[in-house]
């Protein structure tokens, strides 16, 4: 069973590479594990995501968590696992695909907009929350999630953070942030990459 938290717990930052290709994704996972991230995502919309996941994860190894967004079938996990992916990120809260998840020992982080969502996620075994889209789910409603949740849940949000938006999200009780297109868009540098990656893992030290 895969554990969430040790990955985390190096850098709560999860890289969102939607649109990479396979032949550009071991260039740009060098990059921002050189920047210091611990946790890679391909998304499934992206051109071939499972030849990247394969890729991804046996160029990066085991001590870099390698897995997959936008995950919306059951089905999908499966292939996932196959390819070497041993994270499950979805955009939404399907129990089946949380489930699915679970039982092939995977980590799974369902996206969630509201705590009704939230909580039937971790029921269903959900290891984080997704807490998404954030550019419309504010500090202030992740704090007031906060004060009714576990203590020990872990809650990620995700759509429009940048360096400048991660610290009201901080101190509202985030948890780590998962980076999309302020990070990477298709056929963006390596290098590119790389340096703005820098500029996120720098801004979770100084406001965390």
């Amino acid at each position: 069973m895969i554990q969430l938290d040790p990955f985390l717990t190096r850098m709560p930052l999860i890289a969102i590479l939607r649109g990479i290709k396979p032949d550009e994704a071991v260039a740009v996972g060098h990059a921002l594990v050189d920047a210091g991230f611990a946790v890679i995502e391909v998304p499934l919309n992206s051109p071939e995501p499972f030849e990247s996941i394969r890729l991804l994860s046996e160029a990066l190894g085991p001590d870099i968590l390698v897995g997959a967004g936008t995950v919306l079938q059951p089905g999908d996990v499966a292939r996932v696992a196959d390819a070497g992916g041993r994270l499950i990120v979805m955009p939404h809260s399907d129990a089946a695909v949380i489930r699915a998840a679970k039982a092939a020992g995977l980590a799974c982080t369902p996206g969630i907009s509201t705590p009704t969502e939230g909580f039937a996620a971790l029921a269903s075994g959900a290891d984080a929350l997704k807490l998404f889209p954030a550019e419309v789910i504010t500090p202030g409603v992740l704090k007031a999630m906060r004060s009714v949740f576990p203590t020990s849940t872990c809650f990620l949000p995700v759509g429009g953070i940048t360096p400048d938006t991660m610290e009201p999200f901080i101190k509202a009780g985030a948890a780590g942030f998962g980076l999309g297109s302020a990070l990477y868009t298709a056929g963006k540098s390596a290098a590119d990459v790389g340096k703005d990656g820098r500029a996120f893992v720098e801004a979770w030290h100084r406001f965390s």
